[in-house]
C-alpha cells in the first residue's frame, strides 16, 4: 500500500468528523445569522473552507516533526506580521489588528499564537536539562515579544489566549509546579495594575460592563443585554430557523459582528437550550479527542503541540460562549470552526492538520 494512502487511512476519523460537522454547522449558523442582509458571509466562509481543506490534508499526511525546521521561520513571519499590522493595519473597534490583503483580511496575531505554540513545543522538548529558571526566562522571551506587540494593537482577547496556552505547555513541558504557581500568583497580583494603567478606555468599559451590564443598558451594556435576551427568549427548544421578529432579525444584536463574536447568541435564540447544549457537547467531545491524541503522541513535541492547540481552541470556545452569556468580558474572540473569518479558518485547519499528523505518526519509533 502506498505510504500516502496508508497515512490517510490512519487518520483520526472521529476528529475529522467533528471538525467537518462543526464547519458545516458554522456555515449554516452564519447563514442563519445574516440571511436577511445583502452580504453573503456564509458563501465566503464556504469558499475559505474549500480553499483551506487541501492544506489540512497536506499537513495531516506530512510528519509533524517538520516543525523543528519550520517553527522558527513561522515565528519570525508572525512577528513581521505583527509589525506590519502596526504600520499598515486596518483599525476596527478601537484596535489595529487586521491587514487588508484584497480578497481577505488577515489577523497576524492568530498566526503569531500558532507559531508561538510550535516554537514553544520545540524549545520545551529540547531544554529539559536546563535549570527551571532559565527555561522560564526563555519561555518569557519567546512569548513576551509577540505578546507585547499584540498588546500594543491593542488586542486584549488574543493576549488573554496566550496565558492558559503557555501555562499548560509549561506544565506538560516539565516546569516544576511551584514555579508555575509562583508565576500564576504574580500574574494575578499584576491584574489590578494592568486594568488600571494598561487598558484603553473602551477596554476598561468592557470590564465594568461585564461586572454590571445593567448600569448602562442603552450604551456599553447594550450588546450583552441583547445577547442575554436573545438566548433567554430561545427557551428550551428555540424559536426555529428564520423565525420572525427575533432579536437578530430586528437588529438588536450587533449586525457587524453577529456572525462571528455573537454567533452563539443567534444559535441560542433559534435552537434554545437543547441546541446550546448540543453544540457545547460537540466541543467537549472534540477536546477529549484532542487530549487523547496528546496522550498517544510518540514524543514530547507531539504532546506539547496537541496540548497547546487544545488549550487554544478551549480558550476561544470558553471566552466566545462565555461573553454571550455574561460569564466572561466581551473580548472579540471567534468560536472555532463556527464563527465567520477566513484567516481564522486557515489557522484552525492548519492546527487540525498538525493534530491529525500527530495521531497518524503516533506509532513511529515504538
Amino acid at each position: 500500500m502506498h505510504p500516502i494512502l496508508r497515512n490517510f487511512l490512519r487518520m483520526n476519523w472521529l476528529l475529522f468528523g467533528l471538525m467537518m460537522g462543526l464547519l458545516a454547522y458554522g456555515v449554516y449558523a452564519i447563514y442563519s445569522a445574516t440571511w436577511m442582509r445583502e452580504v453573503n458571509f456564509w458563501s465566503s466562509q464556504l469558499v475559505w473552507i474549500l480553499i483551506c481543506l487541501p492544506m489540512f490534508f497536506v499537513i495531516s499526511l506530512l510528519d509533524y516533526r517538520w516543525v523543528r525546521f519550520g517553527a522558527i521561520p513561522l515565528y519570525v513571519l508572525g512577528l513581521l506580521g505583527l509589525v506590519a499590522v502596526m504600520l499598515f493595519g486596518e483599525k476596527r473597534f478601537g484596535a489595529r489588528s487586521w491587514i487588508n490583503l484584497g480578497p481577505m483580511n488577515f489577523q497576524p496575531s492568530q498566526l503569531a499564537i500558532v507559531a508561538g505554540i510550535l516554537t514553544l513545543a520545540i524549545f520545551l522538548h529540547n531544554s529539559r536539562s536546563m535549570m527551571p529558571f532559565l527555561r522560564i526566562l526563555c519561555v518569557g522571551a519567546i512569548v513576551g515579544i509577540p505578546w507585547i506587540l499584540i498588546l500594543i494593537q491593542p488586542d486584549l482577547g488574543s493576549c488573554i489566549v496566550w496565558v492558559p496556552v503557555v501555562l499548560a505547555m509549561m506544565f506538560v513541558g516539565g516546569i516544576p509546579k511551584r514555579w508555575l504557581i509562583s508565576i500564576l500568583l504574580l500574574g494575578l497580583a499584576m491584574v489590578p495594575l494592568v486594568v488600571h494603567f494598561g487598558l484603553k478606555p473602551y477596554q476598561y468599559s468592557r470590564i465594568t460592563t461585564f461586572l454590571n451590564p445593567e448600569a448602562d443598558p442603552q450604551g456599553d451594556g447594550w450588546n450583552i443585554t441583547q445577547s442575554l435576551i436573545a438566548i433567554g427568549s430561545g427557551g428550551f427548544s428555540g424559536k426555529g430557523f428564520k423565525a420572525p421578529n427575533t432579536q437578530n432579525e430586528l437588529g438588536f444584536l450587533p449586525a457587524t459582528i453577529v456572525h462571528n463574536d455573537f454567533i452563539f447568541s443567534v444559535m441560542g435564540e433559534q435552537h434554545g437550550f437543547i441546541g446550546g447544549v448540543a453544540l457545547i457537547s460537540a466541543f467537549a467531545l472534540l477536546f477529549v479527542v484532542i487530549l487523547n491524541i496528546a496522550i498517544e503522541a510518540v514524543d514530547d513535541t507531539g504532546r506539547l503541540l496537541a496540548v497547546g492547540i487544545v488549550m487554544l481552541l478551549f480558550t476561544h470556545t470558553f471566552m466566545n460562549i462565555g461573553m454571550t452569556i455574561s460569564v466572561t468580558p466581551i473580548t472579540g474572540l471567534p468560536l472555532p470552526l463556527v464563527s465567520y473569518g477566513g484567516s481564522f479558518v486557515m489557522i484552525t485547519l492548519f492546527s487540525f492538520g498538525l493534530l491529525q499528523s500527530i495521531w497518524i505518526h503516533r506509532r513511529a519509533g515504538r
